[in-house]
């Protein structure tokens, strides 16, 4: 594992490797073990999307591993303002021990990742979210005991976190049921994936049809960054794809519920539902924390 590009990259092995030093590390933070693994290295935070929890968890992380993190947004940067980001990859890679980057394309991540010769951690993009997906994972094995013969639902878009969030709970042994509009389905790549998974996989445009029996309901907002102009079609488009009672009921009944954050409220969940599972999904924002410091440990340490 020389970088965290995408979870299609990552072996099942690989995964619950990361899970584990993540529960191990999370032991010692609460327990105050430090855990100075990566003292005297250096992250380099590249931010062309806004962020809240990455960025305060990367520099929290990076800073409780005894390192030192550095932002860097897109106004610090020559990134799209010129210079090639080979350049910028080859640059950055003589100073810093590691780079995470939030950005809009993939390619970018991957150019970064060919080109330099440092570590290089995906903390978003349009394809993939690999991070947030890890602590998913974490805090769905945290709850349940283990992935088996769970089944995890998705209600919504076909996004990056759908993206995510089918490769890494087909990877670790759950079955999987994805509900999205016929035009807001993921993309070919991640379908072909999941085909090889044979009957533990069904995509459908039935929200209650995916929900059947469901151990872990998971959605996202309609309206990522960058789809603003788009947020009155895709509320249109997304009518009836919303996490609720109804829904629910469908699920089983000890069935847990995530949302990656930030949430609209009756829009892709009720607050009523939201509420239920507060304790769920703000563990799960904590768990970004302990999975990225387990991610950046095995790359950087």
């Amino acid at each position: 594992m020389k970088h965290l590009l995408k979870m299609l990259d990552l072996s099942t092995e690989e995964i619950i490797d990361i899970l584990n030093l993540a529960d191990q590390l999370k032991y010692e933070l609460k327990h105050g073990i430090p855990h100075p693994h990566l003292k005297g290295k250096t992250l380099g935070m590249i931010f062309q999307k806004a962020s809240t929890r990455t960025r305060v968890s990367f520099e929290t992380g990076m800073y409780q591993l005894g390192g030192y993190p550095l932002f860097l947004s897109s106004n610090d940067l020559q990134i799209g303002r010129g210079e090639p980001v080979q350049d910028t990859a080859r640059v950055l890679s003589r100073y810093l021990s590691g780079i995470m980057i939030r950005t809009f394309e993939q390619k970018e991540v991957e150019d970064l990742a060919e080109y330099g010769s440092i570590p290089i951690i995906n903390g978003l993009t349009d394809f993939c979210h690999p991070c947030q997906v890890l602590a998913d994972l974490m805090t769905i094995r945290e709850f349940k005991g283990s992935f088996d013969g769970l089944k995890m639902c998705f209600i919504g878009d076909g996004n990056n976190m759908a993206n995510s969030l089918i490769v890494g709970c087909l990877k670790v042994g759950m079955s999987v049921s994805i509900a999205c509009p016929d035009d807001y389905q993921p993309p070919k790549e991640i379908l072909d994936f999941a085909k090889g998974y044979g009957d533990k996989f069904e995509m459908t445009n039935s929200p209650m049809q995916a929900a059947k029996g469901a151990d872990v309901l998971i959605t996202d907002v309609w309206a990522s960054m960058g789809q603003e102009g788009e947020a009155e079609k895709r509320k249109k488009a997304f009518e009836g794809y919303q996490i609720n009672d109804e829904l629910m009921a469908q699920a089983n009944e000890d069935a847990m519920v995530l949302h990656c954050l930030p949430a609209h409220r009756e829009e892709e969940i009720t607050e009523k539902v939201f509420e239920a599972h507060a304790n769920e999904i703000f563990e799960e924002a904590e768990n970004r924390l302990h999975a990225q410091k387990a991610v950046m440990v095995k790359l950087m340490a």
